[in-house]
């Protein structure tokens, strides 16, 4: 499992001129089960992606963010095997 870190590198309004593209995105990304949630960091600096799947697989879909794609936010990827869960999400626990 990944949390993505995403950091906003231009203005926001360079961000928001994209806005629409990169949740159209996202909700592609949910569609395939790759993400099971996200969210805008505060203050509103970046956002926050977690996701599961495989690194390669993760970092070419993070490549093709129109936020990547504009060049508006660096992206820092943290793995994590998750051994604990809160009731209610055990599906997320690795062996």
């Amino acid at each position: 499992m990944f949390v993505v870190s995403l950091t906003y590198t231009a203005p926001l309004s360079d961000v928001d001129a994209l806005l629409d593209a990169h949740v159209a995105w996202l909700k592609q990304a949910y569609a395939d089960g790759a993400f099971l949630a996200s969210g805008r960091k505060v203050p509103r600096e970046g956002g926050v992606i977690l996701a599961r799947g495989e690194r390669a697989a993760l970092e070419a879909r993070l490549a093709k963010d129109p936020f990547a794609q504009g060049g508006v936010a660096r992206y820092d990827i943290i793995e994590f095997v998750p051994g604990m869960t809160a009731a209610g999400l055990e599906s997320l626990k690795e062996a």
